[in-house]
């Protein structure tokens, strides 16, 4: 796909899919619907000609109404199913293996009551399974989870994963083990990772840079892509302060290394307009 890849938006309608983690007081700005409509609103605003939607909330449900959006620069959906279940027949049932809009999946790793999910025998049978129907797998952690998705990622060589916020970095993290961390899971080629959701974790604009300097020496452009997080970005800068934010902390790169974090990555990765 050619143009700017927003590699990471999410769109919800709180009548059919409520999401219980916004709290109507520090998240107002987000405490409403977020449409395809408003998605192109947005695209335009920041110079980008499609995204990929990915779930809010643990729900196969939700995953089939984004899977029916008929939004027309939603270049693919990252949705959910439960993969302690039968994978499978859940697959089938979304039509996996006809609409290719269906690019990835994803668990809310970070908040799972179980800190070891993504570890557990089942959920690493199913991650076989998202391979042979060549599926990504994004990863949403905290970075005191990255060692374990280093062990995950090093075991299933042929499931690309993709890496969401960096790993989570935040006000609080241990730079040193985050780093770590970062490059044990960087260390596996078939794992990508997105720029995306730091405008609201590094306020530092110093310490964004060094932390994006990190992934930068640790996948290399060729293995990441530019997210703005929208509409959870209203929270901090907005979407638009995000893209220039980006676009200023690559400058120096080539023009094909941009290219890539831009645009190139996310397409190969999931396979966009195959």
């Amino acid at each position: 796909m050619s143009g700017v890849v927003d590699a990471h938006v999410h769109l919800w309608n709180l009548a059919t899919d409520p999401q219980p983690w916004i709290d109507p007081q520090s998240m107002a700005a987000i405490d409403r619907d977020f449409s395809s409509g408003d998605l192109e609103q947005m695209l335009d605003a920041t110079g980008a000609d499609a995204a990929i939607v990915v779930q809010a909330w643990n729900s196969v449900a939700e995953t089939g109404r984004l899977l029916d959006d008929p939004g027309r620069r939603i270049a693919g959906v990252v949705g959910w199913i439960d993969l302690t279940a039968d994978v499978e027949a859940q697959l089938d049932a979304l039509g996996a293996g006809t609409r290719r809009r269906l690019v990835g999946l994803r668990h809310l790793v970070h908040v799972d009551p179980d800190p070891g999910w993504l570890g557990r025998p089942d959920v690493g049978v199913a991650l076989d399974a998202l391979a042979t129907r060549d599926l990504c797998f994004d990863l949403v952690l905290r970075p005191w989870q990255l060692p374990l998705a280093a062990t995950v990622a090093a075991g299933r060589p042929g499931l690309r994963f993709v890496l969401d916020h960096l790993g989570g970095i935040a006000e609080s993290t241990d730079d040193a083990d985050w780093e770590a961390g970062l490059r044990a899971l960087a260390a596996h080629s078939h794992v990508r990772a997105k720029i995306s959701g730091l405008a609201g974790l590094v306020g530092d604009p110093v310490r964004l840079r060094r932390v994006v300097g990190v992934a930068l020496d640790a996948f290399g452009p060729d293995r990441l892509m530019y997210g703005s997080d929208w509409p959870l970005t209203r929270l901090s800068t907005g979407p638009v302060v995000w893209r220039a934010t980006v676009d200023e902390l690559i400058s120096d790169l080539s023009e094909g290394e941009r290219r890539a974090i831009l645009s190139g990555t996310a397409t190969a990765c999931y396979g966009l307009g195959t």
